[in-house]
Parts: C-alpha cells; sequence; structure tokens
C-alpha cells in the first residue's frame, strides 16, 4: 500500500474509532449516526478489497506453458487442478439448477440481492441461520480468499459485497456464471465443474443429465457435509431439494419430480490425477528460475499465460520416457526376485539424458521411472560413481601428452603405492593375460589394469583438468589414482555434457533448455543464445582420437550389444560403466548429431543389483532403444559421421582351397614329409 493510501486508512480508523465510543456514551445518538458509521467502515475496507485491475487480470487468468521445440505441450504452471470449459459447452440443466438453488435473481441484481440479504438477516435473527450471499459474491470469496478471507464476520461480508459490485462492473452475466462454474471446489482435488463431472460421474461437463447436475450443484452448500462418496443419503436428499427448486423457478417440469426423485445417485466415482505433462523434472528444474524470471518482469506465471519455449524434441522425449519405463519394469522384476522373504522392496530408479552435440541443445530429460512417485531428479541432483564411463577421460588425457592408441602397457597385476600409506591393487574380471595390450584394446574392452598403468604415467591431476573442461563442472573430483575407474560421484549431466563435447571435436557446449520466452499473444518477450567457449576444452584432433577408440566399444567391444541386439549400423561412439558390486550401471553413447545417457541403481547405494546390473545390460537398453527409434524414423541422419575416417573391420580371412574342398591333402603331405625327413635322418 501506498503511503498516501496509509495515511488516509490510518486516519478514517481513527474517525471509525472516535464515532464508535461517542455512539457508546450515547445511545440514542448512536442510531441516527449507524448509516454514517457504516458508509465510513465501508470506505475504510475498500483498499483492502481487490481492484479493478486486479479483476481484470483474473479475468483473463491464464496458466503459463512449458513447450517442447515444435511446440507440444509439455507442461503447465497452473495454481490448481482445473480445465476451464466455456459456458456453451457446460450442460444446460447445471446453469437451472446452479441460478435455482443460490440465486435466482441472479439476472436481476448487481452483485448483491438486498431483497434476499433483507430475508436472511430476519431468518437469522430469528434462530434459523441463513446466508445471503449471490453467485457474485461467492465468485468473489473463490477468487479471491486471502483478501476476503472465510471467517463468519461482518467485516468479511462487507469484502465479499464490495468485492461483488466490482465484478459486476467487470464481468457480464455469462462471465460470471461462467467464471464461478470454473473456479468452485467440489473436493478430492477438483475445482470447476469439468473436473467434478469427470471425478464424480466420469463424464464431461457437457453430458451431465438433470440429476447429475444437481447432485454437484448440491454439494455447493457444503461440499463435505453432502459429499455422495461419503454421504450418499444426504448428497441424495439434497439433491432432490435441488430439482423442486428447480421446479419452483419454472426450470424443470413439476411432473418429472417425483420420479426423477426416486432415482438413485449412480456415481461413478473416480480421483482425477494431475496431468504431469511430457516432462515434469524439466518443468520442475525450471520452474524456480521461470519464477524469478517472471518476477523482476511483473508476470505471474500461474496467470499471465507465459509460453516458455525449451530445445527439448517431443519425439525423443516420449521415447526416452518410454524406454525407462520398459527397461525398469523388466529389471524390478530380477530385483524383486532376489529379496529375501520379509526384506523391504527396493525401488530401481534411473535417469536418461540426451543433447546436441553442436549446441549443447537438451533433447530429452527423463528424471526418473515416474515423477508421481520419484520427484527426485536422478540426471541433475543424484551425484554417483561414473565406474568406466569415466576411463575416456584417462585415455584423452594421455593422448594430449603424446600417447598413442598403439601404445601398449602389459596386462598384468598392478599395485599402486597411495601418498601415505596404502596400496592400491585394481583388477578386472578376467585374470590378466600377461600380453601387451594396446591403449585402444584397454579403452574399448575396459581393462582396469591397463587404465591404472596409465593414469600413472598421465597424473590424476590431468586427468580432473580435463574431465571439468569437457562438462564436469560442479562436482568435485577426488584426485587420486582410483579416480581414473571413476570413484569420484558426478551426475548424469555432467557426464553427458562431457561426451558431448568430445563429439563436438574437444569443444563444451553448455547444456541449456531455454529458447525463448513469449507472452500468451506470441509476443516475443526474451530470447536466449547458447553459450559458447571460445577455447576448446581438449583440442579437437586428440578429441577425434579418442572418438575413434570408442568406437571400438560399440563395435566389438563392451557395447556391441548396439549392433547385435539394436541392428544400428550408423557411426556411433560410447562406453559403459559398472560400479563396484554392481551398484550403478552407466551407459553413454555418441553421434555427431545426438548424445544421450542412462544411468541405473537403487536410491540407497548400499543395495546393489546382479549380473544384470552392469551398464551394459541395465542402462545400454535405454539408450539403445532411443537411438534404434530415432534413425529408424528419422529424426537423426543415418549417414552422419565423425570428421575422422570410420575404421572398417577387416574381411576374415578367405580359407585356403584345400581346407575348405578337402582336408585330406593336407594329411597326405604331411605323413610324406616325415617318411622323407626320416629317410634323410637314416
Amino acid at each position: 500500500m501506498n503511503p498516501a493510501l496509509q495515511r488516509a486508512v490510518t486516519v478514517a480508523t481513527a474517525q471509525y474509532h472516535w464515532l464508535l465510543a461517542a455512539a457508546r456514551r450515547h445511545p440514542w445518538r448512536a442510531a441516527a449516526l449507524l448509516p454514517a458509521l457504516l458508509l465510513l467502515y465501508v470506505l475504510v475496507l475498500i483498499p483492502f478489497t481487490p481492484g479493478i485491475g486486479d479483476l481484470r487480470k483474473a479475468k483473463a487468468e491464464a496458466p503459463s506453458v512449458l513447450l517442447a521445440s515444435d511446440g507440444t505441450l509439455l507442461a503447465e504452471y497452473k495454481r490448481i487442478n482445473r480445465e476451464w470449459v466455456s459456458l456453451d459447452v457446460i450442460a444446460p440443466s447445471v446453469m437451472d439448477a446452479l441460478i435455482s438453488t443460490e440465486d435466482r435473481r441472479f439476472y436481476d441484481h448487481h452483485g448483491i440481492d438486498f431483497r434476499r440479504l433483507a430475508g436472511a438477516v430476519l431468518s437469522t435473527l430469528g434462530g434459523d441461520l441463513q446466508g445471503g450471499s449471490t453467485i457474485t459474491q461467492q465468485l468473489a470469496r473463490n477468487l479471491y480468499p486471502e483478501e476476503i478471507g472465510r471467517a463468519n464476520s461482518i467485516t468479511r461480508k462487507i469484502k465479499e459485497a464490495i468485492t461483488a459490485l466490482k465484478i459486476e462492473a467487470v464481468y457480464s452475466k455469462r462471465e460470471i456464471l461462467e467464471t464461478y462454474l470454473n473456479t468452485v471446489p467440489f473436493l478430492y482435488n477438483a475445482f470447476g465443474i469439468e473436473m467434478a463431472a469427470r471425478t464424480y460421474f466420469d463424464k464431461p461437463a457437457g453430458k451431465l443429465d438433470v440429476l447429475e447436475s444437481a447432485t454437484l450443484i448440491g454439494m455447493l452448500k457444503g461440499t463435505s457435509y453432502y459429499n455422495p462418496v461419503q454421504n450418499p443419503e444426504r448428497a441424495l436428499n439434497r439433491r432432490n431439494l435441488v430439482l423442486a427448486q428447480m421446479v419452483k423457478n419454472d426450470k424443470l417440469e413439476p411432473d418429472r419430480l417425483a420420479p426423477l426423485s426416486k432415482r438413485p445417485l449412480k456415481l461413478n466415482f473416480e480421483r482425477q490425477v494431475v496431468s504431469l505433462g511430457l516432462a515434469p523434472h524439466v518443468a520442475q528444474h525450471l520452474r524456480q528460475w521461470l519464477v524469478d524470471w517472471a518476477d523482476q518482469r511483473a508476470y505471474d506465471i500461474q496467470a499471465d499465460g507465459l509460453r516458455v519455449f525449451t530445445s527439448l524434441d517431443a519425439n525423443l522425449q516420449k521415447t526416452a520416457t518410454q524406454a525407462v519405463a520398459r527397461q525398469l519394469g523388466q529389471l524390478q522384476k530380477l530385483a524383486d526376485g532376489r529379496r529375501k522373504a520379509g526384506q523391504e522392496r527396493a525401488v530401481l530408479q534411473a535417469g536418461f539424458l540426451a543433447l546436441d552435440p553442436r549446441s549443447g541443445a537438451v533433447r530429452a530429460w527423463v528424471g526418473s521411472r515416474d515423477y508421481a512417485q520419484e520427484q527426485f531428479d536422478h540426471v541433475s541432483q543424484a551425484r554417483r560413481q561414473p565406474g568406466s564411463t569415466f576411463k575416456p577421460f584417462v585415455y584423452g588425457a594421455a593422448f594430449m601428452q603424446g600417447f598413442d592408441p598403439s601404445d601398449t602397457f602389459m596386462d598384468e597385476p598392478v599395485e599402486i603405492a597411495l601418498p601415505g600409506s596404502g596400496v592400491w591393487t585394481p583388477s578386472d574380471n578376467s585374470p590378466p593375460s600377461y600380453q601387451p595390450t594396446s591403449l585402444r584394446n584397454g579403452l574399448v574392452y575396459s581393462k582396469n589394469t591397463i587404465t591404472a598403468q596409465l593414469v600413472q604415467e598421465v597424473g590424476p591431476a590431468k586427468v580432473g583438468q580435463l574431465a571439468q573442461a569437457l562438462g564436469v563442472r560442479q562436482s568435485k573430483l577426488n584426485l587420486v589414482p582410483s579416480l581414473a575407474l571413476g570413484t569420484s560421484p558426478v551426475t548424469l549431466l555432467e557426464m553427458v555434457a562431457a561426451y558431448g563435447s568430445i563429439a563436438n571435436g574437444g569443444t563444451y557446449r553448455q547444456p541449456f533448455l531455454l529458447q525463448r520466452v513469449e507472452d500468451r499473444n506470441g509476443n516475443l518477450l526474451e530470447q536466449f543464445q547458447p553459450v559458447t567457449e571460445r577455447a576448446p576444452a581438449m583440442p579437437r584432433a586428440h578429441a577425434l582420437t579418442l572418438v575413434n577408440v570408442m568406437r571400438g566399444v560399440i563395435d566389438e567391444g563392451t557395447g556391441s550389444a548396439i549392433r547385435t541386439r539394436y541392428g544400428i549400423g550408423a557411426d556411433l561412439a560410447g562406453k559403459t560403466g559398472t560400479t563396484q558390486d554392481n551398484t550403478d550401471g552407466w551407459f553413454i553413447m555418441m553421434n555427431p548429431q545426438l548424445v544421450a545417457g542412462a544411468r541405473v541403481g537403487f536410491n540407497d547405494n548400499s543395495v546393489t543389483m546382479g549380473s544384470w546390473g552392469q551398464g551394459a545390460r541395465s542402462a545400454l537398453p535405454m539408450v539403445g532403444e532411443v537411438f534404434q527409434q530415432a534413425f529408424r524414423k528419422r529424426w537423426l541422419d543415418a549417414k552422419a559421421e565423425f570428421d575422422i575416417p570410420r575404421p572398417r573391420p577387416p574381411p576374415p580371412p578367405e580359407p585356403q582351397p584345400e581346407q575348405r574342398d578337402n582336408p585330406l591333402p593336407g594329411v597326405v603331405n604331411n605323413v610324406l614329409e616325415r617318411f622323407l625327413r626320416q629317410l634323410l635322418g637314416n
């Protein structure tokens, strides 16, 4: 409230209290002063009721919407579970029941029905408590509960009346009816006649018959008391009273009253689930930012109908959501099968993220298997050990220091002394071969012993520095040798961003979701540009070398199921990851146009998965399914290739003619050779 208005209210309040004190001293004079006192009190309350500007804004209230890049609706920022419907599509019996019961002279007054008000006062004085509120006054209370209040007091009634007069000056009668029917509460998180019709009768408001209309309107006197689910007998009696009022108001033929009153309620009750949209975690991730943005510009995200365009691809988002749900459904059965009798059921969770490495635009974001059950975001909030998906940073740092993919280390047991005390002895699932192993094969086949020896040469600090430059920028990395095997917890968002930098030739692109914000009429309010760093995080040549090595993971290594199971022949590179005891499974895959990653695990990282928890079995199928659909439906170009020649596996050697046709000549030659040697030796 501005200072001038505050002073005026203070003066008026002081005068009111002075007059009230004088009236107490002189009762007969008080009777003469009563109208003046009442008028003064009304004037005092006017500033505390909604202004005309607020009413006009409420008249056009619309929730802001979150949209995919193509305009597909992803989520709504609305106050309550309500679907607005126009008066034209609401069954006429609803309006007939409402006016007959709540406000018979609705079309004759201007917000206050003084005849009804006088009757209510007389009835109340006689001991029969009655309300005299019109539909407009009830609307005022529904629209502005904080400003008007709910207390059963004279002050509340005066505020309600003042606001009703203002509403009548701004709204037409049809608009008042439409707004009222779309804002009135009906229990069970159903607001408005449309959600009430769906909740209690499983049909739209336009399909309500006269009995159903009377039942819902009858609830308005007291939604809990006349709740047809909990109190069916009261609701039935109230419904019949509404029918009688409709007859009295000439909205129902008298001869229909008796047979209709004998009919049962016939509810078809079903709670309405609030629509979460295609990207609920994204909507929540952006909500606070949008609130702050709107506050700075005097917008209300729940009322001003802002149109917020994101970088999400609606098709990829749907596909990713389905892939996560399908894979976790199958894995959960395996997890439940391992549960011992009496043991609490542990629920698997996952995160999935896909982005365009060329720009950083996020294309799909699935934060959990079901937002209604798990609001925690496994893309941006969950920090877990990435396992072997961290190894590319070790090899990338090595290439930057002059190592070549063909350089070798001996595949043998490794013991590394740690600073201070202790020895680190990393090992692999398979026994060491004691053979020279190239760096390429060390990464392709995820050899811990080779990676551990390499990090000793490169240094953990260089590995951490590269990881941060590529995109692991929020999580703290512990710069010790075991960092090479992914022991420092990170987020999926960071890891996919870092792989995006590798796929983009070593240049980091900050992941972004926002493209632009428009007003409800499509006028541009703000455009957002991707953030690009001038200096590459990694020299392009070395990044392409790393990509070339990581192709082998897909072609022949731990990610080969992408080829064999999903039949994808496009140019791809990636890495699987499995943490100790199969606690978490990771898989991230790169293409010149898309990078996608998934992580699977329990919220409690002390709970482990079985052998099916390996990244190649748990996380890979989600990424594989999304890429498969993207190529099949041509959302991605299957011919796109990285800017380094793609290695082609050599054809299998042709067998010699004698081996292919008949092995006997070779046997004969061997016999003759032994005979000649024996002969010459003799």
